[in-house]
C-alpha cells in the first residue's frame, strides 16, 4: 500500500516544566526535546517508522530546521521527493512548554509572515491511501480528485471554507472536540450527554464516515445506523504534545492495513494515549510490538 501524506511541517522544541512559567521569573532547564512536528508530517514519520510505504508532501525552508525535517524523515523511511524545500522560505518552528503535573502544553509558534503554500505537485505513483491536515488546500483538492479510488483520511483540526470544502472529497474525517464545537456552534455538556446532536450536526457537512476524538474519553462514530463511542485508555498524562496528529498516524495505518473500523479506533487509541505518557511529539511514538501488545491487553 501506497501512502502519501499532505501538509504542514514545523519544528519542535518540547521544554517539559513542573508547573507552568511564572511572569517576572528565570528558569533553568536541563532537558529539552528538540524535533519535527506539524500533523501530517507526524503522521508520515509514525508511518515510516513502522515499516510502511510513506510518502510526505509539504514545504520547509533551506535552512536549519528544514533540513532537520527531511533527514528525521529519511531515517525512518519516508520518502522526502515532494518535501519542497524553498530557499526564500523561514520554516515554521515552536517552542512548546508541556507541564508534567497536569499533562496539558501550550505552544508558541513562529511564523514569520503569512505561511507558504504550495505550488503544483505532481506524484509519480498512484496513491492507495491519502492523508491530508487541511494545511496545503490547492495541492490536496487536486491529488484527492486526480485519485479517486485512493481511500482519503483527513485531520480536520481547524474550522475554514477550505476545510469544509476538502470534507466533501473525504472518505474518512477525524476531527477533534474543539473542531465538532466550533463547527456546530454547540459544546459538549460535560457528561456528553448532547453528543448525538452534536454529531448529528456536523455529520450534515461530512458526506462519509465521521469520526470525532473526545480526548481521554476516546472517540464518537457511527457504525450501522448507531452512534457509538470507542474507549481511550487510563493513563498518567505528562504531556499531550503531538497527541492528535499520532492518532492520525495510526489510524492511517489501520486503514492501510485494512483493520475494521472499531478495531482500528481501539488501536488508534492506544497509539494516542500511550503517547501522552512521554514528553515530546515524536519522542513518544512506542514500537509498532508494544502498541500491540497494549491492544491485545485492552481488548
Amino acid at each position: 500500500m501506497k501512502i502519501v501524506c499532505i501538509g504542514h511541517a514545523v519544528y519542535d522544541t518540547t521544554i517539559p516544566l513542573c508547573g507552568f512559567l511564572e511572569e517576572n521569573t528565570k528558569l533553568r532547564i536541563d532537558t529539552k526535546f528538540d524535533c519535527g512536528g506539524g500533523p501530517a508530517c507526524n503522521a508520515a514519520y509514525l508511518l515510516g517508522k513502522w515499516g510502511m510505504d510513506v510518502s510526505f508532501v509539504g514545504l520547509v525552508g533551506k535552512d536549519k530546521f528544514g533540513k532537520l525535517i527531511k533527514q528525521e524523515l529519511e531515517e525512518v523511511g519516508v520518502d522526502t521527493t515532494y518535501l519542497k524545500m524553498a530557499s526564500h522560505y523561514e520554516t515554521t518552528s515552536s517552542i512548546i512548554f508541556a507541564n508534567v503535573e497536569t499533562g496539558t502544553r501550550t505552544v508558541v509558534s513562529y511564523r514569520p509572515g503569512e505561511i507558504e503554500k504550495l505550488d503544483e505537485v505532481n506524484l509519480d505513483f498512484e496513491p492507495d491511501v491519502i492523508l491530508i491536515d487541511g494545511h496545503e488546500y490547492d495541492v490536496s483538492k487536486k491529488i484527492l480528485t486526480q485519485y479517486p479510488k485512493a481511500i482519503s483520511i483527513m485531520d480536520a483540526g481547524r474550522v475554514t471554507e477550505d476545510n469544509l470544502d476538502l470534507i466533501q472529497y473525504i472518505d474518512y474525517v477525524v476531527c477533534s472536540k474543539d473542531f465538532a464545537e466550533e463547527a456546530t456552534q454547540i459544546k459538549f455538556e460535560k457528561d456528553y450527554s448532547n453528543k448525538e446532536e452534536i454529531y448529528r450536526k456536523l455529520k450534515e457537512k461530512c458526506p462519509n464516515q465521521l469520526i470525532i476524538t473526545l480526548e481521554s474519553k476516546g472517540c464518537l462514530y457511527e457504525e450501522e445506523g448507531k452512534l457509538k463511542i470507542a474507549p481511550g485508555i487510563e493513563v498518567r498524562s505528562i504531556d499531550s504534545t503531538g497527541a492528535g496528529d499520532i492518532f492520525h498516524g495510526a489510524f492511517t495505518y489501520g486503514v492501510a492495513t485494512k483493520m475494521s473500523l472499531e478495531e482500528n479506533l481501539r488501536f488508534s487509541n492506544v497509539t494516542a494515549g500511550l503517547s501522552v505518557t512521554k514528553v515530546g511529539g515524536r519522542n513518544s511514538i512506542f514500537d509498532l510490538d508494544v502498541i500491540r501488545e497494549k491492544v491485545n491487553e485492552f481488548k
